[in-house]
This record gives C-alpha cells, sequence and structure tokens, in this order.
C-alpha cells in the first residue's frame, strides 16, 4: 500500500529531523517545495525559469507551477512506496488541486500529520538553534512569532479541509527525538 503524507509544523516543530526518519523507515520520498524550488531554479529547467520569471516581478509564483514541479518529482520518483508533502500544500485550493493530481495517478492523501507544539516551547528552540546556525530569521523573537501566526493563518482552513476527510491527524511534538518519532510511527503503523 502507498503511504502518502502531509507533514505541518511550526517552524521549529521537528518536520526535518521526523522527515528524515519517516523517510527511510517507510521507504518514503521526501519532497519539500523549498528544496523542488531551489533544484529547478539553480538547473534552470523550463520549469524553475517560469517560477523565477514570477519572483524577479515579486508576484507569488502561480498554483500549477508548483504543482507542476510536483508532478514532476512524482513520476521521477515512481520507485517510491509513498512521498512525504513538506511545505505544500499552504492553502484549501492547492490541497483540492493536489487531490486531483494524486487521484489522476490513482492515488490519494493517507493523512495530514501536524507536530504541535507551544510556541513559548517553538521559540526557546528557534532563538538556541539561531544561536548556532546563524540564521538570522531565528534570533529575533518578534519574527519567530510572526512566522507562528501567518502559519496558523494559513493552515486553519486546511486543518479544516482534511478534517471533512478523516485525514488529519495531530501529534505531539515536544519530546524527545525518540518520543516523537514513536508518536509518528504508531500513527502511520496504525493507517497501514
Amino acid at each position: 500500500m502507498m503511504i502518502n503524507i502531509v507533514l505541518f509544523g511550526k517552524p521549529g516543530a521537528g518536520k526535518g529531523t521526523q522527515a528524515e526518519f519517516l523517510k527511510s523507515k517507510y521507504q518514503l520520498f521526501h519532497i519539500s517545495t523549498g528544496d523542488l524550488f531551489r533544484h529547478h531554479i539553480s538547473n534552470k529547467t523550463d520549469l524553475g525559469m517560469l517560477a523565477q520569471s514570477y519572483m524577479d516581478k515579486g508576484d507569488l509564483v502561480p498554483d500549477q507551477v508548483t504543482i507542476d514541479m510536483l508532478k514532476d518529482a512524482v513520476e521521477t520518483h515512481s520507485e517510491a512506496k509513498g512521498f512525504i508533502f513538506d511545505g505544500f500544500p499552504r492553502t484549501s485550493k492547492q490541497a483540492e488541486a493536489l487531490d486531483t493530481f494524486l487521484s489522476e495517478k490513482s492515488m490519494q492523501i493517507s493523512a495530514t500529520v501536524a507536530l504541535e507544539a507551544d510556541d513559548d516551547v517553538l521559540v526557546e528552540r528557534l532563538v538556541n538553534r539561531g544561536k548556532t546556525s546563524g540564521r538570522v530569521d531565528d534570533q529575533d523573537e518578534e519574527k519567530i512569532r510572526n512566522r507562528f501566526e501567518e502559519y496558523n493563518n494559513k493552515t486553519a482552513p486546511l486543518r479544516d479541509f482534511y478534517e471533512a476527510q478523516g485525514k488529519f491527524h495531530s501529534v505531539d511534538g515536544i519530546g524527545g527525538i525518540d518520543e516523537i518519532t514513536h508518536r509518528l510511527t504508531t500513527l502511520i503503523d496504525g493507517l497501514l
């Protein structure tokens, strides 16, 4: 059975760490929208140049361009036992587009998993990460809280979208990495 997971989480919730683990345990291919964009733009693919043309004008890249990048990634990795979608969808419209694309491939989203964590805990995590990573966006508490606000505004409708399909799962993102991994694998094993 193919497992396709949409992974949500505020900055600092541990999405990247957990995606790596899930990828190897379940033989999934991790599709990070950010990585896809960087790949297409740096390799000057048709899609990359198209995306760049919108970005150069300061416009948002249309959903269809992002979906086409996802299609390309899914088709290129057809041997995978499933996919982890990270950073997409960000709106209900994108979620519908993703469902449509997957259904054309006789696939569907198995579950949407949100790594939930208290804002104060995450701020502390990010500020500490910023001290070692040098990431400027992790060093300013006000900017961090703005990113959380944006996340809440954007993902609230998605939560409703996937809850309506009975596919939304909330996982406690506080604790040791192994504890969180255990919570996620218990959830995913329950879907198999």
